[in-house]
């Protein structure tokens, strides 16, 4: 499936508290329902994996802003500090 988690590994039992109906609509459009949500997980999982990295990005870039503005411009507390 993915190379952010390994498929390989053993299957093991959980527990989930899922409404009823909801379970029985779902049994009816899918034969494994057990399948399905770890397709939709894998899939969650990934989108969570590109949304953090995308605000890690634009936290660095950021970062990078301020501190090259900082250089470039100095800073306003140097001009009134009594230190």
């Amino acid at each position: 499936m993915s190379a952010i988690y390994n498929s390989q590994a053993a299957k093991r039992p959980v527990n989930l508290s899922l409404n009823e109906d909801l379970v029985l609509k779902l049994r009816e459009v899918t034969g494994n329902l057990s399948e399905r949500v770890e397709t939709l997980l894998v899939a969650f999982l990934e989108a969570e994996h590109a949304r953090r990295a995308e605000a890690d990005t634009a936290l660095t870039n950021a970062v990078a802003a301020w501190n090259a503005f900082g250089e470039r411009v100095g800073s306003f507390a140097d001009e009134h500090s009594t230190l």
